[in-house]
């Protein structure tokens, strides 16, 4: 069973891409001229080009980045007038000023074109690259863009009829083109599980073998159908490292745009710590000490980054939140 209180919810600070200061004016979707309508001079277009977004340029290559950046409407008419798909995100008041934001995907452009459209503002990079140092708000509307980029991308012809689809309610719903069809479509994300799991003094973390070498992270794995996330919880630990587990715990979400994951964070408690890796699942699974991971890099050892929900539930273990 999960414990869940929603007063203890409260008082949690949102993850990053989580942010919840954003009017999304769902009042103006169903008008098909919302975009001849808005107030243009306060319209900040969120650009996305190949599920990447515009950052301001780092001075250190070493840094990551840190501020992403929404250009005014008026300084890119040209290059949006001829893209179909622009995506109303919503608004929020900022110094009396309503910013409308809109998400245009200019995915059809070259890189050429793009650098050469782009080069006095900053560049793309993937939104894994930003810096704990984010503005929680700007990373939250980016990774929007481009998790309902992202959707639509995978979504240009019917999933009944294959024709193809037609995008409407201000960029958040598809329709078939073949009236004999009808076939509608909203944006969906992918549940997803991840979790701490621990034994008194002890965390159990992984490692995939893709990931970078000595990187160890908090289990997960995607609810399959017909299952609810606490069995999903249960099901992915025991798949993984071959350990049952009990007293689980929510802890908080994160959206995460990679491509459209919805990341639900519990904790839960070990019934044993004999661990029988599934090698077609995971490449190691371990147990760590809190000393161990406070010491981690002395071991060559990492873990997550800081803007991960994998991270929060690590930090917040070892920090007695849970």
């Amino acid at each position: 069973m999960v414990n869940f209180n929603v007063s203890d919810f409260s008082k949690l600070q949102p993850n990053y891409f989580g942010s919840d200061n954003l009017d999304r004016m769902t009042d103006h979707r169903n008008d098909l001229n919302w975009f001849e309508k808005i107030n243009k001079k306060n319209v900040k277009i969120v650009p996305v080009w190949n599920s990447s977004i515009l950052f301001e340029r780092s001075i250190n290559s070493q840094e990551n980045y840190t501020n992403i950046l929404f250009p005014n409407l008026y300084d890119f008419e040209e290059f949006i007038e001829n893209q179909n798909l622009k995506i109303l995100l919503g608004s929020k008041n900022k110094s009396k000023v309503n910013e409308i934001f809109v998400c245009i995907d200019f995915s059809n452009f070259t890189q050429k074109k793009m650098n050469s459209i782009m080069q006095s503002y900053g560049e793309f990079r993937s939104l894994r690259d930003a810096s704990p140092k984010l503005d929680k708000f700007k990373g939250s509307l980016a990774a929007y863009a481009i998790a309902i980029s992202n959707w639509h991308k995978q979504n240009k012809f019917c999933n009944t009829c294959g024709a193809k689809t037609l995008v409407s309610n201000a960029g958040h719903q598809i329709n078939c083109s073949q009236k004999h069809c009808a076939y509608i479509q909203f944006p969906r994300m992918d549940p997803a599980v991840i979790m701490l799991i621990h034994n008194n003094n002890k965390t159990l973390l992984g490692r995939q073998s893709i990931w970078p070498k000595g990187m160890y992270s908090t289990l997960a794995g995607f609810v399959e159908p017909g299952e609810t996330i606490e069995n999903a919880v249960a099901r992915e630990v025991y798949e993984e490292a071959g350990i049952k587990v009990h007293k689980i715990k929510y802890h908080s979400s994160q959206p995460w745009p990679f491509p459209s994951s919805l990341m639900l964070g519990f904790f839960a408690e070990a019934k044993s710590t004999k661990i029988k890796i599934n090698k077609s699942e995971i490449e190691d699974v371990r147990w760590f000490t809190k000393e161990e991971l406070l010491n981690f890099h002395d071991q060559n050892k990492y873990l997550p980054r800081k803007i991960s929900i994998a991270r929060r539930l690590i930090d917040d273990w070892l920090n007695e939140k849970q």
